[in-house]
């Protein structure tokens, strides 16, 4: 997951109900909303999602949330 953060789109975690997903601008406003697949998630020595560690993601959908 680590190499889609030097994409365009500027990957970025969501927060409140979407907690847990992660999204990627695309074409305004639309965004590509996914998560990463792994059990359990592996995390960094400050707490925060590992990214390296990530070698599978789920794509949920491609939606404005800004609605």
């Amino acid at each position: 997951m680590a190499i889609m953060k030097k994409l365009p789109g500027r990957l970025h975690p969501l927060k409140g109900v979407r907690k847990g997903e992660w999204a990627i601008g695309l074409e305004h406003p639309q965004r590509l909303i996914l998560v990463p697949v792994a059990d359990p998630l592996p995390l960094s020595e400050d707490d925060w999602l590992d990214l390296e560690k990530i070698s599978a993601i789920r794509i949920l959908e491609i939606v404005d949330y800004h609605d």
